[in-house]
């Protein structure tokens, strides 16, 4: 059975951005199915769509299936695992400037402000999320400008990640000029060998 890898952007992005293109190449290019959904109404993203969303785009989910998330699309992802059938396992995870704890550096918009709050203060039951797979992988920046590096801690001790911290990779975003991510690749091809 064919390995079954989705890609999950951030806030205001999109399925062409940054480093997604060239890592669906590379996984295709290696014999994995990839997936790229657009998340609805990404310039105001709302916790619940995106989760039902993902939910929609994957149908089953079974051990072929893992998911490589950036920003906020870790949160849907983690959100995602939480609602997964009891017994359902998932092949694994790669999570890309990941945040549970604290986001920075966002603008002085309450807006901004208001869509952050509402991503970080939704609940996750960390423990259920983590039954549904057993490898992992979390990988931060140095100098991200939005996550701080104290957010490893929860997916270092609560969701079991190998933690890898990156230098000068900023958030890691095709607006920062990120146009191949090969941590993300070889940690997916780590978790999913």
């Amino acid at each position: 059975m064919q390995k079954r890898v989705f890609i999950i952007h951030g806030w205001d992005g999109y399925p062409e951005e940054g480093w997604f293109p060239w890592l669906k190449r590379e996984l295709e290019g290696r014999r994995f199915e990839v997936h790229v959904p657009q998340l609805p109404d990404a310039k105001y993203p709302k916790f619940e769509k995106w989760t039902s969303a993902l939910a929609e785009a994957v149908g089953k989910a079974d051990e072929q299936t893992y998911f490589v998330g950036h920003s906020m699309g870790t949160k849907t992802i983690i959100k995602y695992c939480e609602g997964l059938p009891e017994k359902t396992k998932i092949g694994g995870v790669v999570f890309v400037a990941g945040f549970l704890k604290r986001l920075t550096g966002l603008e002085d918009d309450p807006e901004v402000h208001e869509y952050a709050r509402n991503w970080l203060e939704a609940p996750v039951d960390l423990n259920k999320t983590k039954s549904h797979f057993d490898k992992s992988i979390a990988i931060f920046s140095d100098n991200d400008n939005y996550v701080p590096l104290d957010n490893q801690d929860d997916f270092r001790d609560k969701l079991g990640s190998k933690v890898v911290i990156q230098h000068g990779m900023k958030h890691f975003s095709g607006s920062q000029g990120f146009k191949e991510l090969p941590i993300a690749l070889e940690s997916l091809l780590e978790i999913s060998s």
